[in-house]
Formats: C-alpha cells, structure tokens, sequence
C-alpha cells in the first residue's frame, strides 16, 4: 500500500489510507528534550500537511512505548507513528509484531540509525516529507532470547561483546549532552581493559569472539557501516565476528570501519545466518539498548511487521 501525495499550495499533502494514526513520542528522546512542545507542535503541523493527524500518546518511562502500541492497536490503531530515537522505536515494535498495523518512524533520538538506514534521514521535516511518499513493506525482524527467558524483538541489530559492554558502561547525563560523542568517549574508557569472549555458534561453524553483531542494516552508530550487506528487506543476519581480546585490535578494526574495509581485516569473519547461539558471560544489546547478559541466541522472525520506508529502499 502506498501513501500517494500531491503538491498543492506549495505542500505535500498526503492523501493516506490510514484511519487511527497514534503518534508515540518520547519526550526525553535526545532531539526533544531540549524543546518538547516546540517541536511536538512542529511535528504535527507537517504531518497534518500530509494528511496525517495522528493521536498523541506520551512515554513517561521505560517499556511505556510497548504497551501503549498494544494497547493503540487493539483499540483500532492502522498506523503506529514513533517519534523518538531507536530504543523507542524498539519498545514500539514489540508492541506490534504480527499485527496489521503499519510503523512509521521519525527521527528525534541521538543516532537514528533505522531513519538513516531507510533513506529518511535525521532531519525531522525532510523525514515527514519523504514519510509522506513511502510504501508498506512487511518485513522479518531479529528476536533476542536469553538464558535469563527474557525475549525481545529488534529492528535493526543484536549485538554481544563490547558495544554491548560501552552502552552498558554509558553515562545517561553524558549521553544528554554530548550525543554520539557520549559512545565514542565511552568505548575510548574501554582501551586498558582485556575486551571479554564469547563462543558463536552458527550451524556446525563456532567462533571465539569478543564483538559479534547479528546485523538487519547496514549503518551502524548513524554514520558508519559495519554490515554492508545487510537489510531490512532480507530475511536474515549479516553476522559480522570480531576475534580478539585486545582492546587495541578493536581500535584497529574501527578505523577499518572507517575506511570501509573492515570485513576483509584478518580477525574478522562474515556470515549469513538466521540463527546465531552465544555462550560466555559477556554483555548483550539490541538496538542499541541494554539487554542483559550471554548465554543467548538471535533468530528471524518471518513476516513480522509492517514497516513505512522510501519506494526506493532495497
């Protein structure tokens, strides 16, 4: 289903299929919290431009985002609208998998890895423009399941080992104020510390590793590409396993992802998999969120969700 538009006047205006659209937003996301209402209000006056006059719904805490999609879309919800950074996103979406309803995702958070990964970009007004011309495409998401029985749906990326360990490690007040900065700084903090292992599992292949990301995107971070074979239109992981426990190695293969050579560095191992086990005692994250600790698997999950991206995605 595609959202057609037409330019009158000067705007986009949305000619949308969609009856009940709920707009969750977190008012503590990074772009919001400076000026919530000022940009809440920006933010409906370009979706109405577009035909859309969503219900607003606020977090007020963590895991909010989960129950009131549930809850939006049994009440009648078509369109689940989510203005926040990428863990909001994820709360959202585990509130909507094997629905019907649609996701729509705009950028306020400190990445936004999956608006940049679909091509709407991080600035806000352009993302409801193009929000404005996208398709539905129903998609297979990534499911985390711990040792612990914890299972959690993800979007983008799982990841165990020293992401992991820097946003678990990551200051909240410093990731307010300087953004990305915080995680860069917070992984420098790691550089004197041996990086934990873990053993990787896929099909009869096992790995040591102290970083493995089961990736359904390319960018990663906002501005960097780890898996770059990856997709959301895939139904699989691009697995991407780095060997080491030094924690200079790991500065090495990041300028490797620098300069976009990273999967052919020696010590790092790329796989296609829809199924990754882990065993050690390392941390996990997923979408870029704190997760808990190994053991765990990652697995798709088919026909999951419907997602709104640029006709031009894939």
């Amino acid at each position: 289903m595609a959202l057609t538009w037409a330019r009158v006047g000067g705007y986009t205006l949305g000619i949308v299929p969609y009856q009940q659209p709920v707009l969750i937003y977190n008012p503590a996301a990074g772009k919001l919290r400076r000026d919530p209402m000022r940009i809440l209000q920006r933010t409906t006056e370009a979706l109405a431009r577009v035909g859309l006059r969503p219900r607003l719904a606020p977090t007020s805490g963590p895991g909010d985002a989960t129950e009131i999609a549930h809850r939006s879309i049994a009440e009648g919800a078509d369109l689940i609208l989510v203005l926040g950074g990428d863990g909001t996103i994820n709360e959202a979406m585990n509130g909507m998998v094997h629905s019907r309803a649609t996701l729509g995702i705009l950028p306020a958070g400190t990445a936004n890895v999956l608006a940049m990964e679909v091509g709407l970009g991080s600035r806000l007004g352009r993302a409801i423009e193009r929000l404005a011309g996208s398709v539905e495409r129903r998609i297979a998401v990534g499911k985390l399941c711990t040792g612990a029985g914890l299972e959690r749906h993800f979007l983008a990326m799982g990841g165990a080992g020293l992401d992991a360990k820097i946003v678990y490690d990551l200051n909240p007040w410093l990731k307010a104020r300087a953004g990305k900065l915080a995680y860069w700084l917070s992984g420098f903090g790691h550089v004197t510390e041996r990086v934990g292992q873990c053993e990787v599992r896929i099909g009869d292949k096992t790995f040591q590793s102290g970083f493995v990301l089961a990736s359904r995107v390319r960018n990663y971070g906002g501005d960097l590409e780890i898996a770059r074979g990856a997709s959301l239109l895939h139904e699989d992981f691009e697995v991407v396993i780095f060997k080491g426990s030094n924690p200079l190695r790991y500065l090495w293969y990041m300028m490797g992802v620098g300069a976009k050579m990273v999967q052919k560095m020696p010590g790092v191992h790329s796989v296609r998999a829809r199924h990754v086990e882990m065993t050690g005692d390392i941390h996990l994250q997923v979408d870029g969120e704190y997760a808990g600790r190994l053991p765990a698997c990652f697995e798709i999950v088919p026909d999951a969700i419907t997602l709104l991206v640029p006709p031009n995605y894939g």
